[in-house]
Protein backbone atom coordinates (compact mmCIF):
# COMPACT_ATOMS: atom_id res chain seq x y z
CA UNK A 1 0.00 0.00 0.00
CA UNK A 2 1.32 3.41 -1.00
CA UNK A 3 0.92 6.72 0.80
CA UNK A 4 0.42 9.99 -1.06
CA UNK A 5 0.49 13.45 0.49
CA UNK A 6 -2.10 15.74 -1.07
CA UNK A 7 -2.92 19.36 -0.33
CA UNK A 8 -6.51 20.40 0.25
CA UNK A 9 -7.31 24.02 1.07
CA UNK A 10 -3.64 24.67 1.78
CA UNK A 11 -3.18 21.80 4.23
CA UNK A 12 -1.30 18.54 3.62
CA UNK A 13 -3.07 15.20 4.12
CA UNK A 14 -1.51 11.73 3.89
CA UNK A 15 -3.75 9.34 1.98
CA UNK A 16 -3.28 5.60 1.58
CA UNK A 17 -3.92 4.03 -1.80
CA UNK A 18 -3.16 0.91 -3.80
CA UNK A 19 0.30 0.70 -5.31
CA UNK A 20 0.30 2.30 -8.74
CA UNK A 21 -2.69 4.56 -7.95
CA UNK A 22 -0.67 7.46 -6.57
CA UNK A 23 -1.07 9.74 -9.60
CA UNK A 24 -4.81 9.04 -9.78
CA UNK A 25 -5.17 10.01 -6.11
CA UNK A 26 -3.21 13.23 -6.76
CA UNK A 27 -5.49 14.10 -9.69
CA UNK A 28 -8.66 13.40 -7.69
CA UNK A 29 -7.33 15.38 -4.73
CA UNK A 30 -6.59 18.35 -7.01
CA UNK A 31 -10.14 18.22 -8.36
CA UNK A 32 -11.55 18.07 -4.82
CA UNK A 33 -9.25 20.92 -3.76
CA UNK A 34 -10.66 23.03 -6.61
CA UNK A 35 -14.21 22.38 -5.37
CA UNK A 36 -13.24 23.20 -1.77
CA UNK A 37 -11.59 26.44 -2.89
CA UNK A 38 -14.67 27.37 -4.95
CA UNK A 39 -16.90 26.83 -1.91
CA UNK A 40 -14.49 28.84 0.27
CA UNK A 41 -14.58 31.68 -2.25
CA UNK A 42 -18.38 31.68 -2.04
CA UNK A 43 -18.91 31.31 1.71
CA UNK A 44 -15.54 32.19 3.24
CA UNK A 45 -13.23 30.14 5.41
CA UNK A 46 -15.77 28.43 7.67
CA UNK A 47 -13.46 25.61 8.74
CA UNK A 48 -12.12 22.64 6.83
CA UNK A 49 -14.81 20.20 7.95
CA UNK A 50 -17.65 22.46 6.78
CA UNK A 51 -15.86 23.30 3.53
CA UNK A 52 -15.18 19.61 2.88
CA UNK A 53 -18.82 18.74 3.64
CA UNK A 54 -20.17 21.46 1.38
CA UNK A 55 -17.78 20.49 -1.45
CA UNK A 56 -18.74 16.82 -1.00
CA UNK A 57 -22.42 17.75 -1.21
CA UNK A 58 -21.78 19.70 -4.43
CA UNK A 59 -19.97 16.69 -5.88
CA UNK A 60 -22.69 14.29 -4.74
CA UNK A 61 -25.32 16.53 -6.32
CA UNK A 62 -23.38 16.62 -9.59
CA UNK A 63 -23.00 12.84 -9.52
CA UNK A 64 -26.72 12.39 -8.91
CA UNK A 65 -27.54 14.72 -11.79
CA UNK A 66 -25.10 12.85 -14.05
CA UNK A 67 -26.69 9.54 -13.11
CA UNK A 68 -30.08 10.96 -13.96
CA UNK A 69 -28.75 12.19 -17.32
CA UNK A 70 -29.00 15.85 -16.43
CA UNK A 71 -26.33 18.44 -17.04
CA UNK A 72 -25.17 20.10 -13.81
CA UNK A 73 -26.43 23.60 -13.33
CA UNK A 74 -23.93 26.35 -14.04
CA UNK A 75 -22.58 27.78 -10.80
CA UNK A 76 -23.90 31.19 -9.88
CA UNK A 77 -21.43 33.99 -9.29
CA UNK A 78 -20.79 34.57 -5.58
CA UNK A 79 -24.13 33.56 -4.05
CA UNK A 80 -25.42 35.50 -1.10
CA UNK A 81 -25.50 33.94 2.35
CA UNK A 82 -29.24 33.40 1.93
CA UNK A 83 -28.60 31.75 -1.44
CA UNK A 84 -26.05 29.39 0.08
CA UNK A 85 -28.44 28.52 2.91
CA UNK A 86 -31.21 27.87 0.38
CA UNK A 87 -28.94 25.64 -1.71
CA UNK A 88 -27.83 23.68 1.35
CA UNK A 89 -31.45 23.25 2.44
CA UNK A 90 -32.32 21.92 -1.02
CA UNK A 91 -29.41 19.47 -0.92
CA UNK A 92 -30.35 18.44 2.63
CA UNK A 93 -33.93 17.80 1.49
CA UNK A 94 -32.64 15.61 -1.37
CA UNK A 95 -30.42 13.69 1.05
CA UNK A 96 -33.34 13.17 3.45
CA UNK A 97 -35.51 11.92 0.57
CA UNK A 98 -32.78 9.48 -0.48
CA UNK A 99 -32.18 8.34 3.11
CA UNK A 100 -35.90 7.76 3.62
CA UNK A 101 -35.88 5.34 0.70
CA UNK A 102 -33.06 3.23 2.17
Amino acid sequence: MATVTVEINGRPYAVGCADGQEERVRILAKQFDNHVRDVAADVGQVGDIRLFLMAALVLADQLQEARMGEAPAAPAAAPSEAGVAEALNAVAARIEKIAAGI
